[in-house]
């Protein structure tokens, strides 16, 4: 099964349940499959992605583990950096998911991500924070967190509708900055001193302002759904607790740690989820009326498709899961900080996406993994790692570690350059997406076709028909 738009949609593709496009019939020749790609080129689609998904996947725990196996940082400092990356990049996938479905799928150009995020978590945040938190805190409804999920996620689509109602009427460049100034506008009254406090129907709420707003911890609530049936540990724990913290408490991990993981692993799985919606959203009708808009609205229109009705639908369900997205981004603090939901973090969804490659659900978990592991978590890690080995001198400026190099002296300037590796990731962002631009405009998984239609047109006949039966255009055998 596919899950990737592409430029064009192609007729002769494979067909959606994986079957070989000249209808099952093995050519005999054994040379066929002597290449590891020919391979893996005949696998149906969903195998291939998913086998593409894993080797991303691993490939980076590799590089994060090896390097810091090997250069001692210890089984708890690789441990707790994986977990990091696997959390931030699960987060990540699903806005990168999110915006290909407005983007690479409807040609939507959206950057304001960060604000529906900021209405999601706020939503949240405001809808289960306590009711009477102190003197220090910001007053909530106190309702259940399965709850204030659902109403951030309805909140985010419900604001995506308000905001797309007007865009309509433009397009492209007009549509990024009408999307660009509504999330300014988000920020700018999340902070503001005016709503850090609100009545409604007599009861006092607020968004805390710039001091941001406390809620409960989706990091401890999460697993104790899991491990102890809502409650704590000395209430008892259900079977499944009860095994895997034996298992753990016997390899010596710690509680914490596990708790951590599992929250982690939950994203994991609603990732999962939101990729198989958006895959059975791509291959349906809708989907492909998704890609004709992108493709060339007007001539959609004339098909007799209500082009605008299906883009306000898009539209909100994509704001819906950035919504989410936002959610179990900041639940893992329990705490929603106004400055999370900067401009910059739409920037750096975008450069996920691009580097995946626009259009492609696969592409999407692909670029968020290598973006986070490699590119936005890689250089603290290698500093941090670097640091922890040797002994560098640390020169407050660039200019003392030229002049310490010109007394044949390098290790000043290397110093500096390693204090600075957090900065400078923010050069390669710049190098990678140019290099992407001249050799992989598509992204990593450069251009895919999929089938227009799930019935492969140029299936043969089968075998036993007799010689008066002919295939049908749809694929089946004609009466006659």
């Amino acid at each position: 099964m596919s899950d990737e738009p592409s430029d064009r949609d192609d007729a002769s593709g494979e067909p959606e349940d994986g079957s070989p496009t000249d209808g099952g019939v093995d050519s005999g020749d054994p040379s066929a499959d002597d290449s590891l790609t020919d391979r893996f080129a005949a696998l149906p689609r969903w195998q291939s992605d998913l086998l593409l998904i894993v080797a991303t996947v691993l490939g980076v725990y590799v590089f994060i583990a090896g390097l810091g196996l090997v250069t001692g940082l210890g089984f708890g400092g690789v441990t707790r950096t994986l977990r990091t990356v696997t959390f931030l990049a699960a987060a990540y996938a699903l806005v990168v998911l999110a915006l290909n479905l407005h983007w690479g799928y409807t040609g939507l150009f959206n950057i304001g991500v960060a604000g529906f995020m900021a209405v999601g978590a706020y939503t949240m945040a405001i809808a289960t924070a306590d009711i009477d938190p102190g003197a220090t805190g910001t007053p909530g409804l106190g309702l259940p967190v399965p709850v204030g999920i659902v109403l951030g996620m309805v909140a985010a689509g419900l604001v995506g509708l308000i905001v797309v109602l007007p865009a309509l009427r433009i397009r492209a460049d007009y549509f990024a900055i009408v999307t660009l100034a509504f999330a300014e506008v988000i920020r700018l009254l999340i902070t503001s001193g005016a709503l850090r406090e609100f009545e409604v129907l007599g009861r006092e709420l607020g968004t805390g302002g710039g001091a941001g707003i406390n809620f409960a911890r989706l990091d401890t609530v999460v697993p104790s759904w899991i491990l102890y049936r809502g409650g704590t540990i000395e209430q008892g724990t259900n079977l499944f607790g009860r095994q895997l913290l034996t298992v753990t408490n016997a390899l010596g991990i710690e509680r914490t740690l596990v708790e951590n993981w599992l929250y982690t692993l939950t994203l994991v799985l609603l990732v999962a989820a939101v990729f198989w919606l958006l895959v059975r959203t791509g291959n349906s009708p809708f989907g492909r009326v998704l890609k004709a808009i992108r493709e060339d609205e007007l001539a959609t229109k004339s098909l007799g498709k209500n082009t605008d009705l299906v883009k306000i639908k898009v539209f909100v369900l994509g704001c819906a899961i950035m919504g989410l997205a936002g959610i179990v981004w900041q639940g893992r603090n329990g705490y929603v900080d106004p400055n999370a939901f900067l401009p910059i973090v739409t920037f750096y969804i975008f450069i996920a996406l691009i580097i995946g490659g626009s259009g492609s659900n696969t592409g999407s978990v692909i670029g968020a993994f290598v973006f986070i592991g490699l590119l936005f978590e890689g250089p603290p890690y290698v500093q941090r790692i670097v640091r922890q080995n040797v002994d560098l001198p640390r020169p407050d400026t660039v200019y003392d570690g030229v002049v310490a190099l010109g007394g044949l002296d390098p290790l000043p300037l290397l110093g500096y350059v390693v204090g600075q590796l957090p900065n400078i990731r923010f050069i390669l962002f710049g190098a990678i997406l140019i290099g992407l631009m001249i050799y992989r405009p598509d992204g990593l998984l450069g251009h895919r076709n999929e089938p227009a239609s799930p019935i492969d047109l140029r299936r043969e006949r089968p075998p036993t028909a007799g010689p008066s039966s002919s295939a049908r255009a749809d694929g089946g055998e004609s009466d006659e």
